[in-house]
């Protein structure tokens, strides 16, 4: 597996994430594909100016035009101030294999590496078993239930949080 920046090229594997109803079941339905050149466009820049992390996940580093996933470390507000927060998506014929769990790993351990990010956060769907067991598995502690927003929509996740550091539990 290999993690590279999102590029302005990435709109299609954008489209097959956020646009379809199956991998958008758990955050609210899908998203309009008209918004994603311009999401992307945004994410592009904002990877290459190191605000964000916000990499797309390569199965295979022989066939590197093929795009499993995309994982992302980003920093923003709260009500209770600003947070770090990850989260991944993995394309349905991708998922089973392990690659959320690795390349969520790949990220919090250079978090840890370059001492970035402070406490991490997550926030899968409450019915996201797959996520949900991510977080366990590497090290979160689970913090509470409660609604968040995304793409403004009002969704019911797990808060788990992770400090790099010192929780991350071994591969």
């Amino acid at each position: 597996m290999q993690l590279r920046n999102v590029t302005p090229d990435d709109v299609e594997a954008y489209v097959r994430m956020r646009c379809d109803p199956a991998m958008m079941a758990d955050l609210g339905g899908p998203l309009p594909r008209e918004r994603m050149p311009d999401k992307v466009r945004r994410d592009a820049i904002e990877a290459a100016a190191d605000i964000s992390w916000i990499r797309m996940i390569i199965p295979d580093p022989d066939t590197p035009d093929v795009v499993a996933g995309s994982v992302t470390i980003w920093a923003h507000g709260t009500d209770d101030g600003p947070i770090s927060e990850i989260g991944w998506m993995i394309l349905p014929q991708f998922q089973g294999r392990g690659l959320g769990k690795r390349a969520a790993r790949t990220l919090l351990e250079q978090a840890r590496a370059e001492d970035r990010w402070g406490i991490v956060h997550a926030f899968p769907a409450t019915s996201n078993g797959a996520s949900n067991g991510i977080c366990r598995s590497l090290g979160f502690r689970f913090i509470t239930e409660q609604d968040v927003t995304f793409a403004d929509r009002v969704l019911r996740s797990n808060h788990w949080a992770i400090n790099p550091r010192t929780d991350l539990k071994p591969s």
